[in-house]
């Protein structure tokens, strides 16, 4: 490297040395448990051995791939993985952009942050704890959904064993769990909005709802592109805890996903190397999607994550 370059190099670094302490923890964080698990990708290609160790077992290279494409649980995973995944997209994203807009015109500060403090705090409890929350709200016999439905005359049924149920459940869960923390974006974003252009609109003639259409939206429509690339980014990969909780053996066909039967291959049955192969096909799929998702972002909005 040329000295003047060295030095603007060294000049640059000194200047930002405490933004990167900030960002060391971060950095170490996704190093160790992010980028070195990757060393493990390689027992896909092998017929691993616990005992004997990853460079010790055989070598067998795409069979678990090609006996994954084969098997009959292929479709039915790829297609459950989809559906639940943009289920969860379709409905449950739009859902913070219309709470953050509500609370931007809400003029009462003291029933904005309760609002607020109420939607954020669902988001601090745990998996475990929402989904007993969840059985506990649609139990036939003691859930509060079934008195409800009580008083209307009619008979309760448990919604849990009915595999038709088991998406709705588990995006609306996902809803209430996740809308009220999803919203700080979007409510940061509107405060970016400068306020002549409301201001403007409102000397021009534009009412609330068009000051909306034509000022606040715009506005946040960055925010929202990044956010909903990010979002068909984890549409196959949409996690394992809660999926696996809320899932039961009358809702198999509707809710066994790759996550669930990595979980199945890999640890209940001990095959490491399926259970690895099938996990990274998914990664895969969701590098492409997101991919993808940003390549529309870029060429439709002019906004995207690079």
């Amino acid at each position: 490297m040329p000295s003047n370059k060295r030095s603007l190099f060294l000049k640059r670094l000194n200047r930002s040395k405490y933004l990167l302490i900030l960002f060391l923890p971060c950095l170490i964080y996704y190093v160790l448990f992010k980028y070195l698990p990757m060393f493990g990708l390689i027992i896909s290609f092998k017929d691993y051995n616990l005992f004997k160790g990853v460079w010790a077992s055989p070598w067998i290279g795409l069979k678990y791939y090609k006996m994954f494409f084969e098997s009959p649980d292929f479709l039915k995973l790829f297609r459950n993985t989809f559906l639940l995944g943009v289920s969860t997209v379709l409905f449950g994203f739009p859902v913070p952009v219309i709470l953050a807009l509500c609370l931007n015109e809400v003029k009462n500060l003291f029933f904005k942050r309760f609002v607020q403090t109420v939607s954020y705090v669902p988001h601090f409890i745990s998996n475990v704890v929402v989904i007993g929350m969840v059985v506990m709200f649609l139990s036939p016999t003691t859930g509060i959904v079934a008195h409800f439905v009580k008083m209307l005359g009619w008979q309760p049924v448990n919604l849990l064993v009915q595999p038709q149920w088991f998406r709705p459940i588990y995006v609306l869960a996902d809803i209430w769990q996740h809308a009220g923390w999803g919203s700080i974006i979007f409510l940061a974003a509107l405060t970016a909005i400068d306020p002549q252009l409301y201001e403007a609109a409102a000397i021009d003639g534009a009412t609330r709802w068009k000051q909306l259409w034509n000022v606040t939206i715009p506005g946040i429509m960055p925010a929202m592109v990044i956010m909903l690339i990010l979002n068909i980014g984890h549409i196959i990969d949409i996690g394992f805890e809660k999926v696996y909780l809320l899932m039961n053996p009358a809702t198999y066909d509707a809710g066994d996903i790759f996550s669930t039967f990595v979980y199945r291959m890999g640890l209940t049955l001990g095959n490491y190397s399926y259970g690895t192969a099938v996990d990274l096909f998914t990664g895969v799929i969701s590098l492409i999607f997101i991919y993808a998702a940003n390549f529309a972002g870029r060429k439709f909005s002019e906004t995207s994550l690079w």
